[in-house]
């Protein structure tokens, strides 16, 4: 048996205890009515369920429904949630081993999901940042010899190992900040060669990290150097080279397209989506984030899974969201890093019936954050959404927007146990700190991680 102290130094909230227990012989376990878990946490002074989304993520009114229990414990086994309720002496049989913890009267969550992180990548950009602080705008940057291309150039110098091992480190600190899955994407090797790399190492994380990672290629993110001068070349690599690689490799879930000014056009996106599609990848888009150039609509159209930024989209993209039921993932730390004054209209898009999710974007360029609580606090402060609203936004919604709404992102029966137990007497007062770890213990798969 061990036991260790989290939160306030005077306060022993967090009681963890590894159990054994002894087995005797000729004992018929079958008599026993009771629920066999190998993880019990007791004393949540809230629990946030998010139960009652199996069919669908949470639009309108219903998505500030936290289904949130009181008093309550919740149990699990073999890395699924097997009961949640208020009587775990009557219902719950533990096994051995296993592990109790006594919440200490905390706040307990799913854990949080970000739905667009760019992860993988080499070097950093901090001379872009105090060339913003200078006063800089992103165009002056780009030419200036900043901008993707950097990350690109970075990228396609690291070997596997050297990405990977940079990678780790960022995945520990999005563990340690509440974070148990994150999408993440390609996009610096702009080439079949560097692309298939980060793809790679992207399943290797997944394979070897606690934290679950959803892959998406996003060879359209930018036109590499060798194509400057011949963006339509860069096209037909896509499509003809770098998606039947990944597809026939099976690296990627998503394919994702920057369409904007200055990047992709429609002609542009329409060919590599419809190529993704061809191939069996479900559909992103980073769409009207500079600009309105109807990206949200033509998502919508195409049945993607999310339309992700939309700082710049408009009425029709929004009623087009909701009425084909595409996820917005909005990413306030973005707006927030490069100091935009354009925001998505999040209220909006709420009240249309929008399936609304939250997202870092982080990225060593525009918004270099692995909190998701920062973005949690962001949303309430920038979008005007409530903590419940940012909760399910980050959790169920943020599920759904990655293909996993009934199996991560609500804590009932079936469902993996991802969880956090937090430092905090009710939900709220989670993004209403913001520049602090609240997170005290993150469990994945029904194993304390972090």
């Amino acid at each position: 048996m061990y036991s260790f102290r989290r939160g306030h130094a005077a306060r022993n909230r967090w009681l963890v205890r590894n159990v054994l227990r002894p087995q005797f012989q000729g004992e018929d376990r079958l008599v026993s009515t009771k629920i066999p878990a190998d993880l019990l946490i007791t004393d949540c002074r809230e629990l946030l369920t998010i139960s009652g989304v199996d069919d669908g993520p949470r639009i309108g009114p219903v998505l500030s429904e936290l289904a949130i229990l009181t008093n309550a414990a919740i149990a699990a086994c073999a890395g699924r949630v097997v009961w949640v309720g208020h009587d775990p002496e009557k219902d719950i049989s533990l096994l051995s081993p296993s592990v109790e913890i006594s919440a200490g009267g905390a706040v307990v969550s799913p854990g949080l999901i970000d739905a667009h992180t760019h992860p993988v990548f080499a070097g950093t950009r901090e001379m872009e940042f105090e060339m913003r602080a200078a006063g800089k705008s992103y165009a002056q940057i780009a030419a200036a010899g900043g901008g993707i291309v950097v990350s690109v150039a970075a990228v396609r110098k690291a070997g596997h190992d050297d990405l990977l091992v940079a990678a780790q480190h960022r995945l520990d600190r999005m563990l340690h900040y509440g974070t148990t899955t994150i999408e993440a994407k390609s996009g610096y090797g702009l080439s079949v060669e560097d692309e298939i790399k980060m793809l790679e190492v992207i399943r290797e994380l997944d394979r070897t990290h606690h934290l679950d990672l959803v892959p998406t290629v996003l060879a359209g993110h930018e036109f590499p150097p060798e194509f400057r001068d011949d963006h339509d070349g860069y096209v037909r690599l896509i499509v003809e080279e770098i998606l039947p690689v990944v597809a026939r490799r099976k690296l990627a879930e998503f394919s994702d397209v920057f369409f904007e000014e200055g990047v992709f056009t429609r002609e542009q996106t329409i060919a590599i989506q419809k190529k993704a599609k061809a191939l069996g990848l479900a559909l992103k888009f980073h769409a009207d984030e500079l600009t309105d150039q109807g990206g949200a609509a033509l998502a919508a159209q195409m049945q993607a899974v999310s339309a992700d930024h939309l700082e710049y989209i408009s009425d029709n993209g929004i009623q087009q969201l909701a009425d084909a039921g595409v996820c917005a993932v909005l990413l306030p730390g973005t707006a927030y890093y490069l100091d935009l004054n354009r925001r998505p209209p999040a209220r909006r898009m709420i009240n249309a019936g929008v399936p609304v999710a939250l997202a870092t974007d982080f990225n060593p360029g525009s918004c270099m954050t692995e909190s998701m609580q920062m973005v949690l606090n962001m949303a309430c402060v920038m979008y005007k959404m409530t903590p419940a609203e940012a909760f399910v936004a980050a959790t169920a919604n943020a599920a759904y927007a990655l293909n996993r709404g009934r199996d991560i992102g609500a804590l009932s029966v079936g469902r993996q146990a991802d969880l956090v137990i937090w430092d905090a007497e009710n939900y709220r007062q989670i993004p209403y700190h913001f520049g602090v770890n609240l997170a005290q213990v993150v469990i994945k798969k029904g194993k304390v991680v972090s």
